[in-house]
């Protein structure tokens, strides 16, 4: 599974090229979806108004709900230090589930936001997941 974060939201929405390419890529691979947090997108927005309606019209883009277990375990690991709500929310996605399977990749153009073991790819590295 491949997770934006807010960072990589936000580029996607100003025009990256790169994750141009990889929206269309995904769009055009049966049952593949880029999966972006709630709490990413609410972030975004936030940020620079109208990224949310921008992403989402997006093919192959789903949103990862806040739903009840989520909420909670996002919630503790805020208090427990691991970042902000953005960032324990991309945790939390990025977490294996019995639903997902392994590991995910998180897009993002905030590497060190994310403790060791996770896996991340910068979306400014040279051939970025080869789509450049």
């Amino acid at each position: 599974m491949i997770i934006l974060d807010t960072s990589a939201v936000v580029a996607l929405a100003q025009g990256r090229e790169a994750l141009h390419r990889l929206v269309d890529n995904v769009a055009h691979t049966n049952g593949d979806r880029l999966h972006i947090p709630a709490l990413c997108l609410m972030q975004a927005e936030s940020m620079e108004k109208g990224t949310a309606g921008d992403v989402i019209a997006l093919p192959g883009v789903m949103v990862d709900p806040l739903h009840q277990t989520a909420a909670a375990t996002v919630g503790s690991m805020i208090r427990e230090g691991w970042g902000g709500a953005d960032i324990c929310h991309t945790l939390y996605v990025a977490t294996p589930h019995i639903e997902t399977g392994g590991m995910s990749i998180i897009l993002t153009g905030r590497e060190g936001d994310y403790p060791s073991g996770i896996l991340t790819v910068d979306i400014d590295s040279p051939g970025m997941l080869g789509f450049l």
